[in-house]
């Protein structure tokens, strides 16, 4: 049976934590920055936990 290979867009945008959870960045911070307030901007630097329900969808496209 082959190897079943990983989403390669998955493995650049999820990492995983020590204890299993999935990092992800927050969306809207890469262009129209000049729109966005700088308080909204910094809150979006920061990384985020992928969502419960999503977390199945990710594993398995990273397989996890």
């Amino acid at each position: 049976m082959p190897k079943v290979k990983t989403k390669s867009g998955a493995k650049k945008r999820f990492k995983l934590t020590g204890t299993g959870k999935i990092k992800r960045k927050h969306a809207y911070k890469s262009h129209i920055l000049t729109k966005k307030t700088t308080k909204q901007k910094r809150r979006l630097t920061h990384f985020t936990l992928v969502d419960k329900t999503e977390e199945k969808r990710v594993r398995d496209m990273l397989n996890v």
